[in-house]
């Protein structure tokens, strides 16, 4: 099963713009959510689906859907980021061109909450697009072909935490969703990672940011500057270096620009090993360099740090109830477009499989 959708009948120009100005009020309608009256508004508004979904406005591109196809290749990664790289010169597209949200999972093997995540895509074909990069070793070939996820395993390579293999995955996870042009956003997610909306809140939230999501922290702390290793200087300064989760929200712009980089990644691989973890300093970083402008200096997924150690908390079914996850959606502000809100979390980790059932039961229950 793929994200192709049927071709769309020709629409007078009138109900075109009407309908256009439908989509419009939606937007603003989620918009006046994202405020500091947030909190005082019920939950449940969030996940209202619009009556009619952005999916309905504008027929898909009538060009070769990349969902329809394995994403399998021969390239080496050298020749996928060179290809992936590749910016239209020419930046008007000879169609009517729907951006899709690219949801990038970094896992080991099967996905623990594809059920969760198969309600969450599910009715908004055309407008996102999904990677997997798993253990090489892992088969999807069980995978039913009516999943969303069936062919979306991308060419994939052993991965150790903490080392450069991990940010070589990610940015094969990247490059290859580079290469759906439809793509404008570009979003990492962990195995353990959840939901904490509908598709529609997500996919408006992240469309009309007008900045990207990595958390890009100063941090004086042990964990922060004093990971820095001399020997990066001058192409990395002390003044450049940064920290931050690795999980992380770009639009296609720095998308391009972190697996363009030839300058930056052999710094790191050469010096950042233990303590320094290099997918929590490398990307902060280098769009620290780059585009700071860009960036929020957030991330979009919430992890638990409340306990001291190497790994943030982790949480099973006794833990999940609507206060729990509303603690998690509102129970922080941050800026969203220059205005304040309480809504800044899309995405929480890390989750044991046996929460599942009951999370399914609470992010969708007005759905």
């Amino acid at each position: 099963m793929g994200n192709k959708q049927p071709e769309t009948p020709h629409l007078p120009r009138l109900l075109i713009a009407s309908l256009l100005h439908l989509k419009i009020f939606s937007f603003n309608l989620e918009a006046t959510l994202l405020s500091p009256l947030l909190s005082s508004v019920s939950p449940m508004l969030l996940h209202q689906t619009p009556s009619l979904p952005p999916s309905q406005l504008l027929p898909p591109p009538p060009l070769k859907d990349t969902e329809s196809s394995s994403l399998m290749h021969n390239m080496d990664d050298d020749v996928l980021f060179q290809r992936a790289s590749m910016v239209p010169r020419i930046l008007e597209y000879p169609y009517k061109r729907l951006p899709k949200v690219a949801f990038m999972f970094l896992a080991r093997g099967r996905l623990p909450f594809d059920s969760l995540w198969e309600k969450f895509f599910k009715g908004n074909e055309g407008l996102y697009s999904i990677y997997v990069h798993t253990h090489p070793s892992f088969n999807m070939s069980s995978t039913p072909e009516d999943s969303v996820f069936y062919m979306r395993r991308i060419p994939s390579k052993t991965v150790e935490w903490g080392k450069a293999s991990m940010i070589d995955a990610e940015r094969r996870l990247l490059a290859s969703a580079l290469l759906d042009f439809s793509n404008e956003r570009f979003i990492l997610l962990s195995e353990s990672c959840i939901p904490l909306y509908n598709f529609t809140t997500i996919y408006n939230y992240v469309i009309h940011s007008d900045k990207s999501f990595i958390d890009s922290s100063d941090k004086p702390a042990k964990d922060g500057r004093v990971r820095y290793n001399q020997n990066m200087s001058p192409t990395i300064t002390f003044s450049d270096w940064r920290k931050g989760s690795q999980w992380f929200e770009v639009n296609r712009k720095l998308a391009v620009e972190i697996i363009s980089d030839k300058k930056y990644y052999p710094i790191f691989e050469k010096y950042c090993h233990k303590p320094c973890f290099m997918d929590e300093h490398y990307i902060p970083t280098i769009v620290n360099i780059l585009s700071p402008e860009e960036n929020s200096n957030r991330s979009l997924t919430w992890v638990d740090w409340s306990i001291i150690g190497p790994h943030p908390g982790r949480f099973g079914r006794e833990a999940i109830s609507m206060e729990f996850l509303d603690q998690i959606r509102f129970g922080t502000n941050c800026t969203y477009n220059g205005m304040p809100t309480s809504m800044c979390f899309l995405f929480a980790r890390k989750f044991f499989p046996d929460a599942q059932q009951s999370l399914l039961e609470l992010i969708f229950c007005s759905n």
